[in-house]
């Protein structure tokens, strides 16, 4: 369960910051907004890991001898990937100042594609499908919106940091997913 909890919080890091720069740049209305996006990222966080997990329940048999490899390479290449785009400013989609509902959907797909991923490794792993989407989909709500509440206080001390955080608890559930395999 702690696993899932800390897959949920490293996938919901990336929308956790797209959260934050939503909320600095919409005040108006920002319970209203922050509850529809919030609840858009958390559906699409929800929806992708299902989508992997049919694919990963496909090849089950087929790759459960390097499993452990591919979800640490996985976490590694995300997370790595994460820690890129906060490092090289790569979150600059928000220079509008009006969020219209296809840039919505359109956040949601992109930080939800990890999440497909992950759901890969939950079939790998024989984790329990409804128990890991109903925490990842409740913890990217949450994370989401309190984003939204930071960003709209805070407004920018905190947007370019969330990728790095959020690679990193990636890459160390990873290097743990390996040395779990291999040493013990």
């Amino acid at each position: 369960m702690l696993y899932i909890l800390f897959i949920a919080i490293g996938l919901a890091m990336d929308t956790f910051g797209v959260s934050i720069a939503l909320g600095s740049i919409n005040n108006k209305k920002i319970l209203t907004k922050g509850i529809a996006s919030s609840a858009m990222f958390g559906v699409f966080q929800t929806i992708m890991p299902v989508i992997g997990w049919v694919i990963g329940e496909s090849f089950k048999s087929t790759i459960s001898n390097v499993d452990h490899w591919i979800a640490f390479l996985l976490l590694l290449i995300i997370g790595l990937k994460m820690i890129y785009g906060d490092l090289n400013n790569e979150q600059n989609l928000f220079k509008k100042s009006n969020i219209d509902f296809r840039l919505m959907i359109s956040l949601a797909f992109a930080t939800s594609i990890d999440a497909l991923i992950i759901g890969m490794g939950i079939a790998l792993f024989g984790v329990p499908i409804f128990l890991a989407i109903g925490v990842i989909g409740l913890v990217t709500f949450l994370l989401s919106m309190i984003g939204i509440y930071l960003g709209a206080k805070c407004r920018r001390f905190f947007q370019n940091k969330t990728g790095i955080i959020g690679g990193v608890v990636l890459i160390t559930i990873g290097i743990k997913i390996l040395t779990d395999h291999l040493f013990f």
